[in-house]
């Protein structure tokens, strides 16, 4: 049994939001990571890939996802799947969200144009 407790929880901000490590590799040894990513409204996150599948469950508030470019609205209790290489883009709702994520160990994000210059994201490593 591993236990990770709150305040050993990891935090990183970024312009769009804030992700909270709550299980990963190297917090508790976890197989796979698990985040909790809150957004405020008003701060769009960029457009993207992640080189894995990604599910996301919303915990509160609301936000539109754009996958591919099909966008989709999701509020409180809705998941979703995203597939890897897809690109995506997470718009949140008027009063913002929080959601529970999770994905492999080891995916990597990249930007349109810059598939050479993948980056780990720190909340999942």
């Amino acid at each position: 049994m591993r236990i990770v407790r709150s305040t050993e929880s990891r935090r990183a901000e970024t312009p769009a939001a804030v992700m909270t490590t709550l299980a990963s590799p190297a917090l508790g040894g976890a197989a796979a990571p698990l985040w909790k990513v809150e957004a405020a409204p008003g701060t769009t996150g960029p457009v993207h890939y992640i080189d894995a599948e990604q599910v996301w469950t919303v915990l509160g508030g609301a936000l539109t996802v754009t996958v591919d470019g099909e966008a989709a609205d999701l509020a409180a209790g809705d998941t979703i799947v995203i597939a890897a290489d897809a690109t995506r883009q997470i718009t949140p709702g008027p009063d913002g969200f929080t959601a529970l994520c999770t994905g492999p160990a080891g995916m990597q994000a990249y930007m349109p144009g810059k598939e050479d210059a993948k980056i780990t994201p720190p909340w999942t490593v």
